[in-house]
């Protein structure tokens, strides 16, 4: 006999009893009021196929067909999803909120509504809550079914896994075979049978939960998620397809999409009769004629539909609120009084963060808060999809729908908007979540910079025959199972921020609000990658070898970095690894700090700072001659005329903007001191931005004399000022430092670095041409990617950095999301924010590959909003240059504390010089 399992309902996985009805649509409502009169029953088809049955009155609109089914479900973010059915032209449509629902049915008891998907999300963690991530999974499962998501065998065959997963759980030979023969997941699901179980074996240990996670993290990356195709013909004939999208308007030719038009581009969408007309905004970079593109459907109706649909896809993903209805002509009407009604994705999203749903007492049968209007048809399923022990019973004895939501257990919920502000404050109330989710958080960062070195950059240079395989073959060995160690790593980490956030029902054992086991399992496993590791400094040794020896392979390295996605300078990633064994030991210093000796978590937190910091103790002496190397590397790409700046033992001290005191008067320069020498430049107008060297001080035998500017002399005399007192402290600090060194480590050597002969090497002397003169002054904002190294921000920003200050960045950094506030607007714009390298930068979120924009923060301060400035917020900070002015807010004090810990590491820099000991450094 065949033991067949069927697959697991909503109810199995939340684990909802029943539903009492309570809408959580919109703060603090009921179930929405029936007008009165005659009640009608309308049938609504879920994603699980099972079918209920809703009462309304004969004159109730839409938004009360919806909002019913939504409170059955418990559904918060119900927008996402809408009502459609087959209208009299047997045309599938949307069933329109705002006009009474029974002037749009016109057979109720011959149409099925079905509950589904409207709203198709870029990034599925958008979605806050579990019930929605499962119902989208849902979806893309009948998606698949039907054949509209298009996708090769192997991406099909891994959705198909996880959907078996969450559905019978691990593998299991027999079961999983008899499963795929009894349930039909593609339309030529036979022809990779195979490859599905292959998948489905490697997922053991997955829960619903993650299964869910992965079978979206999957579809979203696919040409057709989302999709649906309206047939057309453009001018000159050829079928075509339009869909639309968060992003705009697509057109397909098959499934093949061969053009986009952005939101942004796109002027006014509108139809007449049966030409469906795109209004583009003119481009002043382009002599292009035509500014509207047309394109023919089969009927009148098939454009309004499609018109329809864009105004709402467009609403919901572009604005901020609900649009508000049009006043009534008082004569004549023109045009569709047609408009999105609902939420927006903004007011969505900002309602689930910002509520706090308080429970109420359990509702009788017969209370206003029960669900009279609810009633399950006859046989409780469609197509023999058994409920198995799921359902349980409700307060009439009817059997429930499997997609009862779990947020209601023992009661409904409603929001108490006098407690919510400070409910919201206080949840979660541990500090040691916040410093768990900052290790999440980071985590994200550190996987994709390791990525650009795995994927990104092998396939941009390791393709070419000019790079040496040997290089190739060192990276890939050292960094591709150290990447794949991190993914395993990211993925418990997930899993347990969501068990302990709440969003789940794994919280309630107890057991999972904590993450040292978590860390010291990893970390004992991260310690068996010490082999690889140590060899990253080989790897970046051999790298600026081969870009030494061959100019080919340089110039391939440097069109890399004028990559979007090498948002840093590429020497930087390969140090990634070591860098990241800091931000552990940090994070679990913190944890050890704040928890007492006798909570559960300290154990497993101080054997893993224990073992961490023995790694970086023995890896201590590799951190810090290759980030002197590293940093030596990138000043040689900012500076022409020098051949020789990366020699044994030279260490990096010191880099600033001052001013030089010549015949001509003070003229702005860039200084560089290092572990032996001096030198000073102006900024070139090479097309890479580049220093030109003007002079070179050796330090053996130098002097500094103090007066309203510091003198140099050493066979001349340089007369330097700053912009600050204590930036001549500083500076003067170190040089004297630099000097001490010197003398006792060396013999006098003037020619420290050997400079082209076109270079001048007469530093009293010195000539500038006025094309130079004017390209000093040009603003960092007109500066490419190279323009945004440290050096030109210095610059610009009248500046100075420290190799302390570059290590102390490496301790700082931190990523996650933040609200973004301009000086002059009124909206806050959610963004995924990196600060490292004295930078922020601002991505939509974190599985972007590259950044949207950049903000160096060298020279700006930080401090919180004034009284009179109207940022009525918590956890605001405020970053200010000049007249440049953003707001920024976090969710917690514990973020917002950390936010302003490691950017005022950044803007301060210039305060901290040189320790007498290099020992400092980590």
């Amino acid at each position: 006999m065949i033991d067949q399992t069927l697959p697991s309902t909503a109810g199995q996985r939340l684990g909802a009893p029943e539903s009492f009805g309570v809408s959580t649509l919109e703060p603090g409502l009921r179930p929405p009021t029936q007008s009165p009169g005659r009640q009608v029953c309308i049938r609504v088809q879920m994603l699980d196929d099972t079918q209920e049955v809703f009462q309304i009155s004969q004159r109730s609109p839409g938004k009360v067909l919806f909002d019913l089914v939504c409170a059955h479900l418990n559904l918060t973010e119900g927008d996402y999803f809408g009502l459609e059915y087959q209208d009299h032209r047997k045309m599938m449509v949307w069933l329109d909120l705002l006009k009474p629902t029974l002037k749009q049915i016109r057979r109720p008891k011959n149409t099925i509504l079905r509950f589904v998907v409207k709203f198709f999300p870029p990034d599925h963690t958008q979605l806050m809550e579990e019930l929605t991530r499962y119902l989208f999974a849902l979806q893309i499962k009948r998606d698949l079914a039907c054949g509209h998501l298009i996708c090769n065998d192997t991406s099909a065959a891994l959705m198909v896994s996880h959907i078996i997963q969450s559905e019978i759980g691990d593998f299991d030979e027999t079961q999983s075979w008899q499963h795929l023969l009894h349930n039909k997941y593609l339309p030529d699901q036979d022809a990779i049978r195979d490859k599905i179980t292959d998948c489905h074996r490697k997922l053991v240990g997955q829960t619903p939960a993650e299964s869910d996670y992965q079978l979206l993290e999957i579809a979203r990356r696919l040409e057709m998620y989302g999709v649906r195709l309206h047939p057309a013909k453009d001018r000159e004939g050829t079928k075509l397809s339009l869909s639309v999208a968060h992003t705009g308007v697509l057109v397909f030719q098959g499934y093949t999409k061969i053009n986009a038009f952005n939101w942004s581009k796109i002027r006014k969408l509108s139809f007449k009769r049966r030409r469906f007309l795109i209004k583009l905004r003119p481009d002043p970079t382009q002599n292009a004629h035509h500014d509207t593109l047309e394109f023919a459907m089969s009927s009148r109706d098939c454009c309004k539909v499609f018109w329809k649909i864009c105004v709402e896809y467009h609403a919901f993903f572009r604005l901020f609120e609900e649009p508000k209805p049009k006043p009534k002509p008082i004569l004549f009407t023109r045009g569709s009084s047609f408009r999105f009604s609902g939420r927006t994705q903004k007011q969505i999203i900002d309602y689930v963060r910002d509520s706090e749903l308080k429970k109420v007492p359990p509702a009788s049968e017969d209370s206003p808060l029960g669900s009279p209007h609810v009633v399950v048809n006859g046989n409780g399923s469609v197509n023999d999809l058994g409920m198995g022990s799921t359902g349980g019973l409700g307060p009439e004895g009817r059997q429930l729908s499997p997609l009862t939501s779990p947020l209601l257990t023992e009661a409904g919920y409603v929001r108490n908007d006098d407690e919510d502000e400070a409910r919201r404050k206080k949840f979660p109330t541990d500090k040691a979540y916040f410093i768990a989710k900052e290790l999440l958080t980071t985590e994200r960062t550190y996987l994709k910079d390791l990525q650009v070195v795995t994927e990104s950059f092998q396939s941009a240079v390791g393709k070419d025959e000019a790079f040496p395989d040997s290089v190739k073959n060192l990276i890939s060995a050292n960094y591709d199972p150290v990447y794949k160690f991190h993914q395993g790593f990211l993925k418990e980490v997930e899993q347990r921020l969501a068990q302990w956030s709440g969003r789940s029902n794994a919280h309630i054992k107890g057991d999972y609000q904590r993450i040292g086991d978590v860390l010291l399992k990893n970390i004992q496993g991260l310690r068996q990658l010490t082999v690889h590791l140590q060899k990253h400094s080989e790897c970046l040794v051999e790298l600026e070898r081969v870009c030494r020896t061959s100019r080919k392979v340089e110039t391939l390295c440097r069109e890399f970095e004028q990559q979007r996605v090498c948002y840093l300078p590429f020497n930087i990633f390969l140090l990634r690894p070591l860098h990241r064994l800091l931000h552990y030991k940090l994070i679990l210093e913190r944890l050890c700090k704040h928890y007492p000796p006798t909570h559960d978590d300290f154990r497993d937190c101080r054997a893993a700072l224990a073992d961490i910091s023995e790694m970086v103790l023995q890896l201590q002496g590799t951190m810090m001659k290759m980030e002197n190397f590293q940093k030596l590397l990138e000043l040689k790409k900012d500076l022409t005329g020098i051949d020789n700046l990366v020699i044994p033992g030279r260490e990096f001290i010191r880099l600033g903007c001052l001013s030089k005191l010549s015949g001509k008067g003070l003229q702005q320069r860039m200084f560089f001191l290092f572990s032996d020498s001096l030198i000073y430049t102006s900024r070139g107008m090479t097309p890479l931005n580049q220093f030109k060297v003007h002079g070179q001080l050796p330090l053996y035998g130098m002097t500094v004399q103090i007066h309203i500017f510091f003198c140099l002399k050493f066979k001349q005399t340089l007369k330097i000022k700053t912009s600050l007192v204590e930036f001549m402290e500083r500076w003067v600090e170190d040089i004297r430092m630099a000097i001490d060194l010197a003398e006792q480590s060396s013999s006098p050597n003037t020619d420290l670095l050997s400079t082209s002969p076109s270079d001048n090497k007469d530093g009293g002397a010195e000539q500038e041409s006025e094309e130079e003169l004017c390209g000093s002054r040009s603003s960092l904002e007109r500066q490419g990617q190279r323009g945004n190294t440290t050096v030109h921000v210095c610059w610009h920003r009248n500046t100075s950095v420290s190799m302390v200050d570059f290590s102390v960045a490496v301790e700082n950094q931190l990523s996650g999301n933040l609200l973004r506030k301009f000086k002059n607007s009124n909206g806050w714009q959610k963004l995924w924010v990196v600060f490292t390298n004295f930078s922020l930068f601002f991505y939509k979120s974190h599985q972007d590959d590259y950044p949207l924009a950049s903000l160096p923060l060298l020279g700006y301060s930080v401090t919180v909003p004034l009284e009179s400035e109207n940022i009525h917020k918590d956890y605001v900070f405020k970053l200010h240059f000049k007249s440049h002015v953003y707001y920024f807010r976090s969710e917690s004090e514990y973020t917002f504390e950390r936010w302003m810990e490691v950017i005022r590491s950044a803007t301060c820099s210039a305060s901290r010089s040189l320790p007498s000991t290099r020992k400092d450094l980590y």
